[in-house]
């Protein structure tokens, strides 16, 4: 865990939807972490990102464009993220489109940003040449002395601003930020249908309203990395844009969120499966367990809304029953009932997450390893290739993270995923493995691996 004394900056980009902020974050951050579309109001949630300019760190919140005169229960949730970004933040950009120039929004957001006792800057993007500055004009009506003309796309600007912000607010070291963080943080994300209360969940644990969360299904459709810290200890949850069946993704906004899930499951460590207790495991359900299976993430099942449930007691012996037959390739995963909404059942889930976390880096002592697998073939009749039998001359753990194991063999070909899955199982049931899968790798003895 990073140093208390050691207060990384933030720098907040506000502004009305589609000025181009989304792509300024992914600008800044480095790499494509904001959806980009022309499609106003993308960028819903407050998406957070770690950003480093000449040797200094800083904490980066791109938040949902914010429409002043707007109306709705939508159009209030987004002030409200502005807001709560405006108070995180120690540093703003306020971003301005110089293509479509000065609206009557903008003088709305000015007069909000007046109010308070932090450096402001004010940007006007889309400036993609010298010829295009006089675009900017009609901006310093605004009443402001500087503005600062950039193109985010083309990278036009950018370094006279960071040039800027840093002397206003310098940023922390970042060699002395190394050498300071725990490099022990669990990487969790939360996956499950869209509406089956993945926000919920993180808000709940954060206890506060981070991510935004309406009636409207499907309201996250970026994947958000939120920082936790439960007991002293820290933890990385990633929200994802709710999966939906591939018949429904009939719009570029939805396959990009569905990919993105898919790349916050390869970046996560451990995957909260959330299904909806009323409804119980679905094929859907089953297909996203396969998603973090195959890419032999941890896992756990979290049974949501266990709120609307009229008997628990019997309820959780049929719910564990089906998660085991419908959710049968992920066995290995513990399942824990919760309410979201209420509360119940979370103080299971970090020491859940610890214990799966320790398993998932564990590391079997190689002589146990091949004295217990002895036992275990002993009990099988062993595969056969061209009519030769299989033979297992040893195994050893060839790294942690999750768990893998190396067997050297007379005939690799010889391994088909039934006695694959037997493996499996008779070895996570000999080493207690808890809520992580096993990768098991054959290889020919004397050989190396293709």
């Amino acid at each position: 865990m990073a140093d208390k004394t050691m207060k990384i900056p933030t720098i907040a980009i506000v502004g009305r939807p589609n000025v181009g902020k989304s792509t300024l974050f992914n600008r800044l951050a480095r790499k494509r972490i904001a959806i980009v579309d022309d499609i106003p109001g993308v960028t819903r949630d407050r998406l957070y990102a770690r950003m480093e300019w000449q040797g200094k760190i800083y904490n980066l919140i791109d938040t949902g464009g914010w429409i002043p005169e707007g109306k709705g229960e939508l159009f209030e949730e987004l002030a409200e993220q502005l807001e709560i970004a405006v108070q995180e933040a120690d540093v703003i950009i306020f971003l301005l489109d110089a293509k479509e120039g000065l609206v009557e929004g903008d003088k709305m957001i000015a007069d909000r940003l007046r109010l308070i006792k932090k450096p402001v800057f004010y940007v006007v993007n889309k400036i993609d040449n010298k010829q295009q500055e006089k675009f900017a004009l009609e901006f310093y009506q605004l009443g402001v002395d500087k503005l600062y003309l950039i193109s985010a796309t083309h990278n036009r600007g950018i370094s006279e601003l960071m040039e800027a912000i840093a002397q206003a607010v310098p940023g922390v070291d970042e060699e002395e930020l190394e050498k300071a963080e725990e490099l022990d943080v669990p990487r969790i994300a939360v996956i499950g249908r869209p509406n089956v209360g993945k926000s919920s969940l993180i808000n709940r644990l954060l206890g506060e309203e981070r991510l935004l969360v309406t009636s409207e299904p499907g309201t996250t459709r970026d994947a958000v990395d939120t920082e936790i810290i439960h007991q002293g200890r820290r933890y990385i949850f990633i929200d994802t844009a709710g999966i939906r069946r591939k018949s429904r993704i009939d719009q570029k906004l939805e396959r990009i969120s569905v990919l993105r899930a898919v790349k916050a499951i390869e970046r996560a460590d451990i995957v909260l499966l959330m299904i909806d207790a009323i409804e119980g495991p679905t094929d859907q359900d089953a297909k996203l367990a396969g998603l973090f299976l195959r890419r032999a993430r941890a896992g756990i099942v979290l049974v949501n809304k266990w709120d609307l449930v009229k008997k628990p007691d019997i309820a959780l012996k049929q719910v564990e029953e089906a998660v085991k037959f419908r959710l049968w390739h992920i066995a290995f995963a513990p399942v824990l009932p919760i309410s979201a909404k209420t509360g119940f059942g979370l103080d299971a889930i970090f020491p859940t997450i610890d214990k799966v976390w320790e398993q998932f880096r564990r590391r079997v002592p190689t002589g146990e390893l091949n004295r217990k697998l002895q036992r275990i073939l002993k009990q099988t009749q062993l595969p056969h290739y061209r009519g030769k039998p299989l033979k297992v001359y040893y195994a050893t753990q060839a790294q942690t993270a999750p768990p893998t194991f190396i067997f050297f063999v007379n005939y690799p070909q010889a391994v088909k995923e039934p006695f694959k899955r037997f493996l499996h199982n008779r070895l996570t049931k000999e080493f207690n493995f808890f809520g992580t899968p096993l990768v098991l790798e054959f290889r020919e003895r004397g050989k190396k691996s293709r």
